[in-house]
């Protein structure tokens, strides 16, 4: 039985590309690994740009497998607005993801996650994505360092 009604509005898809990662290694919480964002393209009904060559995903992967993900971005639109990104969210590495990453071993295929994406920016157009609450669907390809998201506003 659902309480609340709520509906999904995509909003716009985006895909990065990273760097290999930086493995600063095991801190109490778990593996730290750190990647570099190196561009990427912006595509949907209500944002189109790029992804600016700076921040990164800043991963803990925790001693049962789970990731937690942590990314600071800078989008710059069509028309020139900025817009900062942050990402908290998690995926699912498996029950020995740890070990694995500690192995130095990715994980193969697509790795499925779900975050929580918030947006900042002054830019007269865009100033209505400041006050949404957002779903991010994603994959990651670690052959590739190629990661895609899918946002959607809840509304």
């Amino acid at each position: 039985m659902l309480l609340f009604d709520y509906q999904l509005e995509h909003l716009f898809s985006y895909h990065i590309n990273v760097t290999l990662p930086e493995m600063v290694g095991a801190v109490p919480e778990g593996m730290r690994l750190n990647f570099y964002i190196t561009g990427g393209e912006i595509t949907g009904p209500k944002v189109v740009g790029k992804v600016r060559p700076t921040g990164a995903d800043w991963v803990k992967v925790r001693r049962d497998g789970i990731g937690l993900i942590d990314v600071r971005a800078t989008f710059e639109t069509h028309d020139g607005a900025l817009i900062y990104v942050t990402v908290d969210g998690t995926t699912d590495l498996g029950e020995n993801g740890y070990e694995k990453i500690v192995a130095g071993v990715p994980p193969m295929g697509a790795t499925r996650f779900r975050t929580l994406p918030r947006f900042q920016t002054e830019h007269p157009q865009y100033t209505w994505i400041n006050r949404l609450h957002c779903l991010g669907i994603g994959e990651a390809h670690f052959d590739r360092f190629h990661v895609g998201y899918d946002v959607y506003a809840v509304r």
